[in-house]
């Protein structure tokens, strides 16, 4: 398995953190073959695929307290930038929101092998209390349209969503500007050039 190390030192992991993620990637690969974490090609690819994906959306954030990860599944982005947060923003607290209870027991599981204090909660995001997070991020979950109406209800005032979204965000954005209201800057991905993250605020119906 590759892991290209120079671009974890562009974003500056530090150790400690690096022995962290190691320690979540082995967890995966032993929970993978019971719960369909991630794609069975993906996990080949796991450290480009998927951690550092979810590094460069951490590095996105700028400065947060709250933090809300939806459809964390196996906990991409969410848990990655937690563990980032661990050292890098210690006083942030993270929700992941994973309806599925099997995955949620994998999150929990991974929170405490790494040594993160996060919560869990599974339960579907439209039955969530509103959050009021600073943060809200969700990856490989539904499209806009949707992620935005979490986004409306979640996040605070002037919170931030970071969505990751692949070759096709053009289309979701435009189509997503017919029924809301909102400000988006696309980031593009360090991992593939087609995709970008994307920096979503003022989120309100149109």
């Amino acid at each position: 398995m590759t892991v290209d190390y120079s671009l974890f030192d562009e974003m500056n992991v530090s150790r400690e953190t690096f022995e962290r993620l190691s320690t979540y990637v082995e967890l995966v690969k032993r929970w993978n073959p019971k719960i369909n974490l991630v794609s069975r090609k993906s996990l080949e690819h796991i450290w480009n695929r998927h951690i550092l994906d979810s590094v460069q959306v951490y590095r996105c954030a700028g400065s947060f307290e709250t933090w809300a990860d939806f459809g964390s599944g196996g906990g991409f982005p969410g848990m990655v930038c937690a563990i980032i947060a661990a050292e890098e923003n210690s006083t942030s607290s993270f929700t992941m929101v994973e309806s599925d209870q099997r995955k949620s027991a994998f999150l929990r599981s991974v929170a405490r092998e790494c040594g993160i204090k996060c919560s869990v909660i599974s339960k579907r995001i439209e039955t969530v209390d509103p959050m009021a997070a600073n943060i809200v991020s969700a990856r490989a979950l539904a499209d806009l349209n949707t992620l935005l109406s979490f986004c409306d209800r979640h996040l605070a005032e002037c919170g931030m969503a970071l969505l990751p979204k692949g070759a096709n965000w053009k289309k979701e954005l435009a189509d997503a500007c017919e029924e809301w209201n909102f400000e988006a800057e696309p980031i593009t991905s360090l991992t593939e050039p087609q995709a970008v993250i994307l920096k979503i605020k003022g989120v309100s119906r149109g």
